[in-house]
């Protein structure tokens, strides 16, 4: 009887010791302070399983040549991919949009549009299309030149024309890399072309009088 008795006391101290060890217990049970997860070379939604806890979650999107790249790429330029930030001159969230921009597609809340990463998209491939529809025979004529050492290419044209406007872009290509425009932070047009330069950016068809349905 008594040696049952001291086999119960060890299971029960043994349950004890292993409950101890176990996420649910957690007395002397350390967790992985940090989870990374890297983006994937295509859209997808990533998710951190329950049991992983506590966990820190690090967006670190792949920047290669796709689409993807692209846009990840500028909106890391522009705002470092924050939604919702506003410059000291007034452009706004991850691609840092004028007001007068936002009105061509007929955006007017800027409030809500800080909150609303789709329509941040959805604004962001109307501008490239838009710029691309003015600068169809730019492109055409120009792709594939060296101009101060930088070869011209369809995604440097497109980024250089979402920092300064088509017609700065138009400017520097006729100019031969002559006259070079500069936004208010210094950054210019040049730059652009070499910085996005090589990306593929087919996905965006040219289009005179984009929509943003919402």
């Amino acid at each position: 009887m008594k040696k049952m008795r001291n086999i119960n006391i060890i299971i029960i101290f043994s349950f004890i010791l292993l409950y101890t060890q176990t996420p649910q217990g957690f007395s002397n049970y350390e967790l992985p302070k940090t989870v990374k997860y890297n983006l994937p070379e295509a859209n997808a939604i990533i998710t951190v399983t329950k049991d992983v806890y506590p966990f820190d979650f690090y967006y670190t999107p792949t920047i290669n040549n796709s689409f993807i790249g692209f846009r990840e790429a500028v909106g890391f330029k522009e705002s470092r991919g924050k939604y919702h930030i506003t410059n000291s001159l007034g452009y706004l969230g991850k691609y840092q949009f004028g007001k007068t921009t936002l009105k061509r597609f007929k955006i007017y809340n800027t409030q809500e549009f800080l909150k609303d990463p789709e329509l941040q998209e959805k604004a962001f491939i109307a501008l490239l299309s838009l710029n691309k529809y003015k600068l169809r025979n730019y492109i055409k004529n120009n792709v594939g030149r060296k101009i101060n050492g930088i070869e011209i290419t369809e995604s440097g044209i497109l980024a250089a024309a979402h920092l300064a406007g088509a017609g700065s872009v138009k400017i520097y290509l006729r100019s031969n890399g002559q006259q070079i425009f500069s936004d208010a932070y210094g950054t210019n047009v040049q730059h652009y072309m070499k910085r996005f330069s090589g990306f593929d950016t087919s996905f965006i068809k040219p289009d005179k009088d984009p929509l943003i349905i919402i």
